[in-house]
């Protein structure tokens, strides 16, 4: 386990230094301008600025509400199995991070449909993508969350069993860490939220002026970077957050109920949300669909981070009597 979390570590630190060092030493000394500016006076800030932005998008993009959803939920149901559950957030990144480095490679190669189908939200590609995305990551959300609900029940003496039993072909699909990356894969395929679409643009604008394919890929690796760094941070907090336990089998038990309903409360909420914006954009379908379609889950992400340190911290200090680190 400690080889593994190494290993990625190790990883998200080249990433870093593939993204900040190529755009850094090779692409401003060389006066190239990514941001559309002149080589000469501000370029080299527009430059670095524009290698900022890309690198602020990847790490906003982590917080989005269903990714911190879905790496709780895998974290916490890991966790309760004794596996290793630390790289979880590492596994999803990279998998939804190569949808984003495809497409920027697709821009770079010169096929200019991919970008203005992208920019085109009636485009035939928006709209598939559109449903697939947010159906795909919504099942997912429900499925786990059930499994979640199941296992407490059956740790708890409660019937869970055939639950378990029904769910066992998700349970062996995604038994541990590495199998993620398809999961953020397929999140990826929906790549409709802002911070993507600014990316790929700020690629479709580079891909314009004579830039060279290399420097232009610095792009997708800095967001890479920035969403990586964050979206294995969360999940090693959360997996910490899980490790605990208390002595008394009370106590435990409401740690246990605590996590597990927020958990799944925060990922049905998020499925919900995202299914009724699918229905109402594509069947046409109002009324009380339409009012949960409006909930913007952008900035949830945020929230769902605090309630989550919040509900933690109140849980530690209420039962802090007895508490003892899982390794």
């Amino acid at each position: 386990m400690r080889g593994g979390t190494i290993g990625v570590i190790a990883f998200i630190m080249l990433l870093h230094g593939l993204g900040w060092g190529v755009l850094i030493l090779l692409v401003i000394p060389a006066g190239i301008p990514l941001g559309g500016a002149s080589a000469n006076g501000s370029g080299a800030l527009v430059t670095l600025g524009v290698g900022l932005t890309a690198y602020a998008l990847g790490a906003r993009h982590a917080f989005d509400a269903d990714h911190i959803a879905a790496i709780d939920n895998t974290t916490r149901r890991l966790a309760e199995r004794g596996r290793s559950a630390n790289t979880v957030g590492f596994w999803f990144s990279l998998g939804h991070s190569t949808v984003v480095v495809v497409l920027c490679i697709l821009l770079t190669l010169g096929i200019a449909a991919i970008g203005s189908s992208l920019a085109d939200e009636s485009s035939a590609l928006r709209t598939w993508t559109g449903v697939i995305g947010p159906v795909v990551s919504s099942l997912f959300l429900i499925v786990i969350a059930a499994v979640n609900v199941a296992t407490l029940r059956r740790r708890h003496g409660h019937l869970g069993g055939p639950v378990l039993r029904l769910l066992g072909p998700f349970e062996a699909a995604v038994d541990r860490p590495s199998r993620m990356y398809a999961v953020g894969l397929l999140f990826g395929l929906g790549f409709d939220t802002a911070t993507e679409i600014g990316l790929l643009t700020l690629a479709g604008a580079a891909t314009l002026g004579t830039v060279p394919w290399w420097a232009t890929l610095t792009l997708p690796v800095l967001f890479a970077a920035g969403m990586s760094a964050c979206d294995t941070t969360q999940g090693a907090v959360m997996r910490r957050a899980y490790g605990w336990q208390t002595g008394g089998r009370r106590s435990g038990a409401i740690y246990a109920l605590a996590m597990t309903g927020l958990s799944v409360i925060a990922a049905v909420l998020i499925a919900t949300v995202q299914l009724a914006g699918v229905l109402v954009e594509n069947v046409a379908l109002a009324g009380p669909l339409e009012w949960l379609a409006s909930v913007g889950i952008d900035g949830l992400g945020f929230v769902l981070t605090g309630i989550l340190l919040a509900t933690w911290g109140v849980v530690l200090v209420t039962a802090r009597r007895g508490f003892t680190q899982v390794k």
